[in-house]
């Protein structure tokens, strides 16, 4: 099916030109191809690093040609893998007879009993997986999110000074400054991609039918098989599991899906809190021309961008919690459940990236009105409350909360007057009452300024932008 406008899901319909790329982690012939991946450089590793009786040192040419198997797999290919497997009825068998056609012939064809040598189909396909999340996470995870994290740190930067009312409860509270408050998503972000990225990592295996290399002994048992399965997992840039059924377990998919889990709900507290503020006038938003806000009210600009990545972060969270919760869970030493939940992981991943995209776009559509966010502070003199009655205590005076409660609390009318009245007739020492009276709810802000300035960037901050346009030209860089 070509025309998008018949597709069932929006991934591959009305967002298509968006994510379509992603076909190379996640489209069955993706998986394909991971697989076919697997199944040559098992069988390089076994002649080339191992060295099994049996085999001979491959030639440079020859691992060439194996290699272009996958490294030039294309739609053609995958079509034929499919019909292999509509004899087969088993589709990492099929990739195995498929290597096997494209070797004949040849100087391999020889060895050719060696592909998928001593493995179940969970060796092949755990692997394909962990290579494609380890291709994804590093190639359009990491980069969609960084420069998305510069983005936010840029207008972090920028805005770093502007004082701005904040809201507890809804209602307003003690100054802070827009930047402050955009900075706090910058490090949370930064905190949980590296417990991601950096924390976690993906494991593999590759241990015969139910994890007990028991097929690689019987034939080799001499060969150390711990050492093997290590070293060439290893080779492939996995952690090793060496404890498994016939399946890899897919813990390390629950942490990698709970953290990105935990990323997507802090942006999602993200785009909430921008929602907000342009509702209440602290942003406006670019006009595009010929864009249309609304089909009755002309004047509306509505922050689709925002509300886009909350609705797709919603559907990414489910499917993430899913695979979380079930790819943990397999009947004794294996039951099929897991293999048609990790056909979704892109579609979860997929969501993701957009969610991602739609907040960098929002963000860089933003414009702040300074105006508005000063006037809403400048005649919040009850703010000043709190201040007052800490310097009070320090001078230990006696019931200084309930002196400043009976003066502020739910009382409208609060003036500079009234304010600067009350400290002036303090008996505090003279230095005190001076720093009171300097106070207004503009400059009430504390260290928040020196919190931006403080704050180190993780991610590289350059005028590639998030690198390669994978943000979808979104970020300041790519832009």
């Amino acid at each position: 099916m070509n025309n998008p406008l018949l597709a069932i899901s929006p991934l591959d319909g009305r967002y298509a030109e968006k994510v379509d790329h992603l076909s190379q982690y996640f489209a069955e012939a993706a998986l394909m191809r991971y697989r076919v991946l697997t199944e040559v450089e098992w069988f390089i590793y076994l002649f080339n690093d191992e060295k099994l009786p049996g085999t001979k040192l491959l030639e440079p040419t020859e691992i060439r040609i194996l290699r272009s198997i996958y490294e030039q797999f294309d739609v053609v290919d995958a079509e034929r893998v499919k019909n292999i497997e509509k004899v087969t009825n088993h589709d990492v068998k099929a990739i195995e007879y498929f290597i096997k056609e494209k070797v004949k012939g040849g100087p391999i064809e020889k060895y050719q009993e060696f592909i998928h040598f001593a493995c179940t189909s969970e060796d092949i396909n755990n692997i394909a997986y962990a290579c494609m999340l380890r291709d994804f996470n590093e190639r359009e995870l990491v980069p969609v999110l960084s420069g998305l994290v510069q983005e936010i740190y840029g207008k972090a930067q920028t805005y770093k000074g502007l004082g701005m009312l904040s809201r507890t409860h809804g209602q307003a509270a003690t100054p802070t400054t827009l930047g402050k408050e955009l900075i706090n998503f910058v490090a949370r972000i930064e905190r949980e991609m590296e417990i991601a990225m950096k924390g976690n990592f993906l494991m593999a295996k590759i241990n015969g039918a139910v994890g007990n290399y028991n097929a690689h002994v019987v034939a080799y048992p001499d060969v150390n098989w711990f050492d093997v399965s290590k070293n060439f997992i290893q080779s492939l840039g996995l952690g090793v599991n060496m404890y498994t059924t016939q399946i890899e377990p897919h813990d390390c998919y629950a942490d990698i899906f709970d953290s990105v889990k935990r990323i997507n709900n802090i942006c999602l507290d993200f785009v909430r809190d921008m929602w907000t503020y342009i509702s209440l006038g602290y942003f406006g938003q670019k006009v595009v021309k010929n864009e249309v806000g609304s089909s009755t009210m002309p004047h509306k600009v509505n922050p689709i961008d925002f509300e886009n990545a909350e609705g797709n972060i919603g559907i990414a969270n489910a499917l993430l919690e899913q695979l979380s919760s079930k790819l943990q869970v397999s009947r004794m030493q294996r039951d099929l459940s897991d293999s048609t939940s990790l056909r979704n992981v892109g579609s979860a991943l997929s969501y993701c990236i957009l969610a991602y995209k739609s907040a960098m776009k929002g963000l860089t559509k933003c414009e702040v009105n300074k105006k508005k966010i000063e006037d809403d502070l400048a005649d919040k003199w009850e703010l000043l409350a709190e201040p007052i009655q800490v310097v009070m205590k320090k001078n230990l005076m006696p019931n200084a909360y309930e002196k400043l409660k009976e003066l502020t609390r739910g009382k409208a009318g609060i003036t500079k007057v009234v304010v600067q009245k009350f400290i002036k007739d303090l008996k505090i020492p003279a230095s005190d009452k001076k720093r009171l009276l300097a106070l207004t709810p503009t400059n009430y802000v504390g260290l928040a300024e020196s919190l931006v300035d403080n704050y180190e960037l993780k991610v590289a901050v350059s005028e590639a932008g998030c690198g390669s346009g994978s943000c979808g030209g979104g970020c300041q860089g790519c832009g």
